[in-house]
């Protein structure tokens, strides 16, 4: 998406406050987006916190700062509001790589299954699919699956062996991965500890299983949140997207959070999506109310009803 032109005395971060109130718009963003668009958003969350933000709220307009298959969500829960995304380019590596024609032919090679997909994947599959999860309430949903049911889990495999590690349910398995997660690099890691050998490893279930094995917790982003603001514990290596090292620090001000590093001397460990959305783009997709999430009804009444289904089951 081309980035658009803004004059650059423009004070942005008062525009968009100004923009909130005149469109009556909720601004929600997640905890991977740039720290100043945290800053300003009504919501700050994961997944799960973020839907049900979107399902509960009163605003005329939802500005959705994440990534596509969150404001798809939101409009998914809320088909008669305005629904804008600052980026429409900003995607998801799970979500791309389960196209609906592959996921359909998948689903076919095993007849009377239950279909839980992973919040990050398109509409198509959510209206595919029997269950929706997010790393918050993934093994609350498959817990909720009768025992004599065959469970099919998408897209997300790192995800869905740590569900099968903690359920004892055994699922097949979709072969995706988030590229953030999939990046951190575990000898990195090792030598990080020895700097730092009081500090404690905490990890996303998107990462790799001998990156989990090793982490003194693993959960999701809210979840890891949550915890290194609780735990007594000083020093923390945080090995997921490391936008929530922001939220992090705000909460916990006296304590050390080091982003785990990537296998490559890159910025690896940002999320090229989620980094696509600036203030920039925020102040136009307020101001011209586009670019738009839109979808024909049938899809977004299919998409629906899995979507229910977990915000039902994670109250």
């Amino acid at each position: 998406m081309e980035q658009p032109y803004v004059d650059p005395g423009l004070d942005l971060e008062a525009e968009i406050l100004r923009l909130k109130k005149e469109r009556n718009a909720i601004l929600l963003a997640h905890y991977y987006q740039e720290s100043e668009v945290q800053d300003l958003a009504d919501v700050i969350g994961d997944s799960l916190q973020l839907a049900q933000a979107a399902k509960k709220t009163d605003a005329d307009v939802i500005a959705f700062c994440g990534v596509h298959f969150m404001a798809e969500t939101a409009k998914i829960l809320n088909p008669n509001k305005i629904v804008v995304l600052p980026d429409l380019d900003a995607g998801c590596s799970l979500a791309d790589g389960c196209p609906i024609d592959r996921f359909r032919a998948w689903q076919a090679r095993y007849p009377d299954s239950v279909t839980i997909s992973y919040i990050n994947c398109s509409a198509e599959v959510k209206a595919a699919s029997d269950l929706i999860c997010t790393s918050s309430n993934a093994e609350k949903i498959v817990r909720s699956v009768p025992a004599d049911k065959r469970i099919l889990f998408a897209p997300d495999r790192n995800l869905g062996r740590y569900l099968v590690q903690k359920t004892g349910r055994e699922m097949v398995i979709w072969q995706g991965v988030c590229v953030v997660h999939e990046t951190f690099s575990e000898k990195k890691l090792l030598a990080l500890r020895e700097r730092y050998p009081n500090a404690a490893l905490i990890a996303h279930p998107e990462c790799e299983a001998p990156l989990l094995a090793i982490a003194e917790f693993v959960g999701s982003t809210s979840a890891l949140l949550r915890y290194a603001v609780e735990s007594p514990k000083q020093e923390f290596i945080v090995a997921t997207e490391s936008g929530i090292l922001h939220q992090m620090q705000k909460q916990a001000p006296h304590k050390t959070f080091l982003a785990a590093p990537p296998e490559s001397n890159c910025a690896c460990n940002e999320c090229p999506y989620m980094r696509l959305n600036t203030l920039e783009k925020l102040y136009v997709c307020l101001r011209d109310l586009s670019p738009r999430l839109e979808m024909p009804e049938e899809l977004r009444a299919a998409a629906e009803k899995p979507i229910e289904r977990m915000l039902a089951l994670s109250r």
